[in-house]
């Protein structure tokens, strides 16, 4: 008899990793981050999944393209980048907003003198789309990280940016103008693979839903690997 291939998880690297990790625990598949090595593919604990740990905007590519069966992804992610993947499931962990923000001294919803506003941000598609939604020309600056310095360096007047308690913002003297999308961790499945193993789809489904219902709320546990 062929021994049966596990299903391939893709998981975020980032904020999502450690409450990913300790979900997979409470399930009876816990894994964690190889370090020092590069071996890509990592066996959970009950030997179900193959666990992938790639960049959190990498998620929806690889199970949309089949290349993982399933993954964990952030709703910010697979907005931005309209994966055609299957959701069935909200985690309930990495809740957060996407709104724009400015200095407290920096005018919104317009500038002074017509100037069309430049808007720094690492999610130019849903940034350009809201804009538009409103009405307003707006000039999108696409950045991979630091999004917060930019109206401080004079790259851009507002941003668009993940926003958790906004102590983050308020460092850099930062304040809320409007809020976009609200934010959360997800469960994405390969349309394909869900069709051709459906069964093991399926068990994985039922126990993280027990999971995601249990009293306990996903975070660090024993046996799971900060990374």
């Amino acid at each position: 008899m062929t021994a049966r291939v596990p299903l391939t998880l893709a998981l975020p690297k980032g904020r999502l990793l450690e409450p990913s990790l300790a979900l997979l625990w409470k399930i009876g598949a816990a894994g964690s981050e190889p370090s020092g090595t590069r071996k890509l593919l990592v066996p959970s604990s009950d030997g179900t999944l193959s666990l992938l740990f790639v960049k959190p905007a990498d998620v929806p590519v690889y199970v949309e393209s089949g290349a993982a069966d399933v993954g964990i992804a952030g709703t910010d992610v697979l907005r931005e980048t309209e994966a055609d993947v299957l959701e069935p499931l909200a985690l309930g962990f990495g809740r957060c907003r996407m709104v724009v923000a400015s200095p407290a001294e920096v005018l919104y919803p317009t500038l002074s003198g017509g100037v069309t506003p430049r808007v720094a941000t690492k999610y130019p598609r849903l940034t350009r789309s809201f804009f538009a939604e409103t009405g307003l020309g707006v000039q999108v600056i696409s950045v991979s990280g630091s999004v917060e310095v930019a109206p401080l360096l004079g790259l851009s007047h507002w941003i668009v940016d993940l926003v958790d308690t906004g102590r983050t913002l308020r460092d850099n003297g930062l304040v809320e103008r409007a809020t976009i999308l609200d934010v959360g961790a997800v469960l994405v499945v390969n349309r394909a693979s869900q069709k051709l193993r459906l069964e093991e789809h399926q068990q994985l489904l039922d126990r993280l839903q027990v999971a995601v219902q249990s009293p306990l709320t996903p975070g660090h546990r024993p046996g799971v690997s900060r990374p």
